[in-house]
């Protein structure tokens, strides 16, 4: 039994446990700001113990086998928002459109996200930006249409994306497609057609944890190099 165990599926609750060795390991400056991102991506991205046991196999609090691994507790963090009962406010209409042409557009920061938006850029660019937004819906529809154009889409980790567009001449990237999502976070599915343009989905942290984040290993560098400086 002890054999299969990395081929076991990992649930949503195994790679946020995961996630957050890397969040300590990063404020302890075992890792760097690279090496977290792409720890974290693979972290999402992993299906069963066997593909989360490799992120954090040389990290302390990952001693032990895979599913011992996925089962350390999940500390708490009060500053990032994972609360996303909160988040998704039914019955609002929220933003629908954004309109690109011959120039761009930018959804951002704290804002509403309608249950279909419909992005439209023709030699132009547009960027939605879902880290601090909030949902309409448990559910949101973004149909983009990028005619020599581009659309950026970031989401924070715990959404769940499906990507059904189509790239002619261009691009239509799919790299975060079913990437399981956090229970009770909302769903994104996007579709259209990137015609001699492009369409990408990227998922990152949000402002305030990044910068956190960063603050803190600034701290902890300063700190070593002082007791560097005390030893030397």
């Amino acid at each position: 039994m002890t054999e299969e165990l990395p081929e076991l599926r990992a649930s949503d609750a195994d790679r946020e446990r995961v996630a957050e060795i890397l969040r300590d390991a990063l404020a302890e400056g075992r890792l760097v700001m690279e090496e977290f991102d792409e720890r974290l991506e693979a972290t999402y991205k992993a299906r069963t113990y066997g593909e989360l046991e490799p992120i954090t196999a040389d990290l302390p609090a990952a001693a032990g086998p895979p599913v011992a691994s996925a089962r350390l507790s999940l500390r708490k963090d009060s500053g990032a928002p994972t609360a996303w009962s909160e988040r998704i406010v039914s019955g609002t209409e929220g933003a629908a459109a954004g309109v690109g042409i011959l120039g761009g557009f930018q959804r951002k920061g704290r804002w509403t996200i309608g249950r279909r938006f419909t992005a439209v850029c023709c030699m132009g660019g547009g960027e939605i930006d879902l880290r601090e937004a909030h949902f309409a819906g448990p559910e949101v529809v973004i149909n983009c249409w990028a005619v020599m154009g581009g659309v950026n889409i970031v989401v924070p980790p715990g959404v769940e994306v499906d990507v059904r567009g189509l790239g002619i001449m261009g691009g239509f990237d799919s790299a975060e497609d079913g990437v399981p999502g956090e229970p009770g976070a909302p769903r994104v599915i996007v579709k259209g057609l990137a015609l001699m343009g492009g369409v990408n989905v990227e998922r990152r942290l949000l402002k305030a944890e990044r910068r956190r984040l960063k603050e803190e290993q600034r701290r902890l560098d300063a700190e070593e190099r002082g007791r560097h400086k005390e030893l030397g």
